[in-house]
């Protein structure tokens, strides 16, 4: 005997049952392909790929990463880059991308992008030497530009990677000492540094860090961002590791700022109620680290504004227990 349901009951299940699947079958186009896709060896058993973002009538909502056309890696869509690991020395490969979004759509794959990695070098223990001379300059209100010394290996220098906040950003290839970097924020503070990498995939130490400041995007209030933070260490009188401080100016919010709170490597460590400024304007504040000689932080401020929430980061300095 069949089962019957109540007509408004039916009509209810009706009614999901279109809506559930109406989404999806109202979104039938793909996302644009992929453009721009690069590969850059980044040692011998890993690449660098990149690409420009795509647009779709509704939202990207990730991207596949295609080697010889076998899917690696899938990426949420605020990622334009990713290292691929895994591959074999003196290897020639070929690398695409495609778009995906939230109704199952993909683009077409972008145009192929070949590297061929460089022969291994086991035995090669020695990092490079830290790129030095580290200068940026801002363009615009969503672009830098960066520029460095070149690094010293004992094998040979096969990549760059440029950090922002200890996260690896961009990267390019040994024989390039320079970088654009694009899709930043106008008005904000960033702090960028430089590895040298190898065939081996030995890191250098960062290189010194430079700030950069975008340009405010027309009629935006002005930055919270603390201003000119730097800071200086010194031994603690046991010897057993560094007294810190930091010297700051705060930002001009038209009202008195409660609180900083301070990070360390990008995790918030303490809050600061700051005393009363120099005669400068400077404000400043000592800490003690207890970690072994050579340990390095970065370091950055935000400021608690006069009505309650917290303001723009800080340039982030980088110091080193002595």
């Amino acid at each position: 005997m069949p089962l019957s349901l109540p007509l408004s009951l039916a009509l209810s299940l009706a009614f999901l049952l279109v809506a559930c699947g109406a989404g999806h079958e109202q979104d039938r186009q793909r996302p644009s392909v992929p453009g721009a896709v690069t590969a850059q060896a980044s040692s011998a058993t890993s690449a660098h790929v990149m690409w420009h973002p795509s647009t779709d009538n509704k939202a990207v909502t990730g991207y596949e990463i295609l080697r010889d056309g076998t899917t690696v890696k899938r990426v949420p869509a605020t990622l334009s880059m990713i290292d691929v690991d895994g591959l074999t020395a003196s290897t020639a490969y070929r690398f695409t991308v495609r778009a995906a979004d939230a109704a199952g759509n993909l683009s077409a794959p972008s145009a192929p992008a070949a590297v061929t990695t460089p022969a291994a070098t086991p035995d090669d223990k020695r990092p490079p030497t830290a790129p030095a001379h580290l200068a940026g300059r801002a363009d615009g209100t969503g672009a830098a530009d960066l520029s460095w010394g070149r690094a010293v290996d004992d094998v040979g220098v096969t990549a760059y990677d440029v950090y922002q906040e200890g996260v690896r950003i961009h990267s390019v290839g040994g024989a390039v000492t320079s970088a654009r970097l694009t899709g930043l924020r106008p008005g904000t503070v960033y702090t960028f540094t430089v590895r040298a990498r190898d065939a081996a995939d030995n890191a250098s130490q960062d290189s010194g860090a430079v700030d950069v400041i975008t340009a405010a995007a027309p009629g935006a209030p002005p930055s919270t961002a603390p201003a000119r933070l730097s800071a200086t260490t010194a031994r603690t009188a046991s010897g057993t590791g560094a007294d810190v401080t930091l010297h700051w100016a705060p930002p001009h919010t038209g009202g008195a700022i409660g609180a900083y709170q301070l990070f360390l490597d990008g995790r918030p460590t303490t809050t600061i109620v700051p005393g009363v400024p120099s005669a400068e304007g400077i404000t400043s504040y000592t800490f003690t680290l207890t970690d072994p000689p050579g340990t390095r932080y970065s370091v950055k401020l935000r400021a608690r504004l006069p009505d309650g929430t917290w303001g723009d980061f800080s340039a982030q300095p980088t110091v080193v227990v002595p």
